[in-house]
């Protein structure tokens, strides 16, 4: 695409820049498991340190979204899940979400949890990252989007130490989370055994959902899987 043409491209109300499309198995948050559609969105301002998707940060290509609605129903899949990158770094990402959900998809949000989630279409669950102190990210946590989640949303950290561990034990306990939504604790791949996380959540009695990444266990993180 010529720069002329990309330029009228970003202009346009309905397109977006796209990563990836790939059917793959939901590896974590609620639906794992699931067959899923998996719309990979281009950007994120973000650099969290064990970011498995930086090849998201730049290039892509430019999909209008009845585009993606196609590739989309392709595939056959009832699950749909939009992610990054960060997703809603991109604004048409609202109008994407809304028409999948008009189509009549089960869909899902993977989001930072550093943009307002207020716009997102009340049929999509989001899945709000929260960042622990080890991403390197954690002063870009949105705090106003907390009360903004239902029983429809999922809360998701990633785990990187022990330190991070008890961080993020104190903010469920202070916000309640686990009163309002599906909270998931990961262990961050390589930095975390499976088993210590398990055991200190087991320990605690904590009211939270222990989750592995299955995409990493099946495919070894491998890019469209």
């Amino acid at each position: 695409m010529n720069a002329i043409t990309a330029d009228a491209a970003a202009a346009s109300p309905d397109r977006l820049r796209i990563t990836e499309v790939f059917l793959s198995l939901q590896g974590e948050s609620r639906s794992i498991g699931w067959p899923t559609v998996f719309v990979r969105l281009t950007g994120c301002p973000l650099r969290c340190q064990y970011c498995d998707t930086a090849y998201a940060f730049h290039g892509g290509e430019w999909w209008t979204i009845d585009a993606i609605l196609a590739e989309v129903a392709r595939h056959g899949a009832r699950h749909v899940c939009v992610t990054g990158g960060e997703p809603l770094a991109q604004k048409r990402c609202i109008g994407l979400l809304e028409r999948l959900c008009d189509a009549g998809y089960e869909v899902s949000l993977e989001t930072s949890g550093a943009i307002d989630i207020g716009a997102v279409d009340a049929r999509v669950s989001r899945v709000l990252d929260i960042k622990t102190p080890g991403s390197a990210e954690s002063h870009r946590n949105l705090w106003s989007n907390l009360p903004l989640l239902t029983a429809h949303d999922q809360v998701k950290f990633v785990i990187c130490s022990r330190e991070d561990y008890e961080w993020a034990k104190g903010v469920v306990a202070e916000h309640r989370l686990a009163d309002t939504c599906d909270v998931l604790f990961s262990p961050s791949f390589t930095e975390v055994a499976p088993s210590a996380l398990a055991d200190w959540i087991v320990a605690d009695r904590l009211p939270v959902r222990f989750q592995l990444q299955l995409h990493k266990i099946l495919w070894n993180d491998e890019p469209g899987r």
